[in-house]
């Protein structure tokens, strides 16, 4: 870009400058740039002082009276507030700028501004990629997955439970979004790497809009980085397609950036040296993938495919239930004493599924060599519940034991895992007649 930039091109570089940098660092896009096993970053936004200028304009600006959610996961209204607030700082900060600042171009910035952008999407791309491919963000559905109707399950615990249940297809997307991150890094292939990302973005966008997943802002604002990483060679790129459609035996030309785009340290008369803008990015990309390789692994041993599992493991069904002494059908009980299945996945949970296919969900501390199971609540620290179990079998155990004041004894069938076609479908090339 020549130095005699109009107004409008000083205009949306300004912008684009600081809201951008704005944006990045109140969400986790520099959340990902510091990716560490040792603590938890996830952007300055939840931060103060973001955080409580965010809480004073929702309620002294905008007169939100509601408690404003800015811990759980997702993009509550607080980061909409958030973002509001951010764009009209930057937009401000964008009018002083304009105001001050003398007539001129930014071409010497504009090659750091885009190592930056390569950075903060390379980062985003690993660490979104590196969890598809230890798949722990999509991991396996757990046990009370199988049994929950479809109808009661909201979007977007169906779109978990359905890529969860294709690992290979969450593998390869994460294979594609990790090649996207390592691409930006090296100056010769950020184009590739744009493009790639920008597809890769595209998708996750399509998902998280048609399924409520709440990371629609920062999925954005990706995209955004990978189409202006573009913008220079976004002819080249036109040419490039139209050739390839109008003849593919055409050698279209090939598409490079500008070396005005490439960060050096050459002087006049010098040979360039970009020696930072091709080492520190590489250096960062090995930092990344290491820490996300490790934090993922770990994450998976806990949480993921690896994590332990109930010593009691499977799904119950409850064949007979005595409450007080009284058998007869389950739904013909107390509410809380509905129990059509009791269900052992992680070690420590013990989760009772009722006759209107709600969950009861227990705390669960087992003491196979005694056979008890002690139950606590996790809204209560006073309440608790003991079970003494016998097991006739690996199939069929009976719980008896003091609940609410009642006295509850159940007789349990483990169900075959097999029942569940969900779990044990395999890759076929000649897909059979369904039944």
């Amino acid at each position: 870009m020549s130095n005699d930039w109009t107004p409008a091109q000083r205009l949306a570089f300004r912008f684009g400058v600081v809201y951008l940098a704005l944006f990045g660092f109140a969400t986790q896009i520099s959340g990902s740039l510091i990716s560490n096993p040792w603590f938890t970053y996830r952007g300055l936004g939840r931060l103060s002082p973001m955080r409580e200028v965010t809480h004073w304009v929702a309620r002294t600006v905008l007169g939100v009276d509601v408690r404003l959610d800015d811990v759980s996961g997702g993009e509550t209204l607080f980061f909409w507030i958030q973002w509001l607030w951010v764009l009209i700082a930057a937009i401000v900060v964008t009018m002083a700028w304009t105001l001050l600042a003398r007539r001129k171009a930014y071409t010497a910035w504009t090659p750091w501004c885009r190592l930056a952008m390569r950075l903060a999407l390379a980062a985003s791309m690993i660490e979104y990629g590196m969890t598809k491919v230890l798949t722990t963000q999509f991991p396996a559905p757990p046990l009370t997955a199988l049994v929950t109707p479809v109808g009661d399950m909201t979007l977007s615990a169906l779109l978990w439970t359905t890529i969860g249940s294709a690992p290979a297809y969450q593998i390869v997307t994460g294979c594609v979004e990790v090649l996207a991150g390592v691409l930006l890094l090296l100056p010769w292939t950020v184009p590739l790497g744009a493009v790639l990302a920008l597809v890769s973005l595209l998708q996750v966008l399509l998902l998280n809009l048609t399924f409520d997943i709440g990371v629609k802002l920062v999925t954005f604002h990706l995209m955004v980085l990978a189409m202006i990483l573009l913008v220079p060679i976004a002819r080249q790129l036109a040419v490039v397609l139209i050739r390839l459609k109008a003849d593919a035996t055409t050698d279209a030309p090939t598409v490079r950036l500008p070396p005005s785009l490439v960060p050096s340290f050459g002087g006049p008369g010098k040979p360039d040296t970009p020696s930072i803008a091709i080492v520190l990015p590489i250096a960062l990309g090995a930092y990344l993938l290491g820490t996300q390789a490790w934090i993922n692994w770990s994450f998976w041993e806990v949480s993921g495919g690896g994590r332990p599992t109930s010593v009691f493991y499977g799904i119950w069904n409850v064949e007979r239930l005595s409450v007080d002494g009284q058998v007869r059908p389950a739904e013909l009980h107390d509410y809380d004493r509905r129990w059509r299945r009791v269900i052992f996945d992680s070690p420590e949970a013990m989760v009772v599924q009722r006759t209107d296919d709600s969950f009861a969900r227990y705390g669960a501390s087992i003491d196979r060599g005694r056979g008890t199971i002690a139950l606590t609540k996790s809204n209560s620290r006073t309440w608790a519940s003991r079970f003494i179990v016998d097991r006739a079998s690996d199939d069929q155990m009976t719980v008896a034991g003091e609940m609410d004041g009642h006295r509850i004894e159940a007789d349990l069938r483990r169900v075959d895992p097999s029942a569940f076609p969900l779990m044990n479908s395999s890759f076929r090339w000649i897909r059979p007649h369904d039944p």
